[in-house]
């Protein structure tokens, strides 16, 4: 987190939480509602960069913006993290502009899409990227990747060379993913807790 967000918590440690006010779509965009109550995407890029450097979850899996001494709670329309291959297709970024470390899993969902798990995290990858990923696999045994994804969609659990190791990649229920990977898609007040 930036330095003066930190000092502002410290500041003012008793400010009330904010929600249903900025959420996370499935292209990685910040959505702010509109006095009209509508939700448009933040275009200034460095309010985006301040929400990305500032951005965290609670140990409840609620993820927020800590913008100075409050917190604005995030609603998400997928996963907590969007990420998207890097300028040189090679890389994952995510979509604060962290750069992952280490591709730990991939799971395909019902829906048709992919998630990655990082140490950052779960998330979705950027949808215009998945073709080119899809192309890449290959499993474990040389296999075709339009067998592989049949096989995993089918129940199967396999090994998949990406980015250069093999991952394990399952299928999982799209539903099933903010329980499975512990993050609250709505976060929400708890009970007596003060919001603006």
């Amino acid at each position: 987190m930036d330095e003066i967000v930190l000092r502002s918590m410290l500041k003012w440690p008793d400010v009330p939480a904010v929600y249903g006010w900025l959420s996370l779509d499935r292209r990685g965009n910040w959505m702010i509602k509109t006095v009209a109550g509508r939700f448009e995407r933040i275009a200034n890029a460095a309010v985006r960069e301040f929400i990305g450097r500032n951005y965290a979850a609670d140990a409840e899996g609620r993820w927020f913006f800590q913008n100075g001494p409050q917190r604005v709670f995030v609603a998400l329309d997928y996963t907590p993290w969007v990420y998207r291959l890097d300028d040189a297709g090679q890389g994952l970024v995510a979509h604060t502009g962290a750069v992952p470390r280490a591709l730990d899993a991939v799971f395909l969902d019902d829906a048709g899409a992919a998630l990655f798990k990082t140490e950052l995290g779960i998330g979705v990858l950027l949808d215009r990227d998945l073709p080119t990923v899809l192309e890449r696999m290959s499993d474990s045994r040389g296999g075709d990747a339009e067998r592989l994804i049949e096989d995993i969609l089918h129940g199967a659990e396999e090994q998949v060379m990406l980015q250069g190791k093999n991952v394990p990649i399952t299928s999982v229920r799209a539903a099933d993913v903010p329980r499975r990977f512990g993050f609250v898609a709505r976060p929400a007040p708890r009970a007596g807790e003060a919001e603006c």
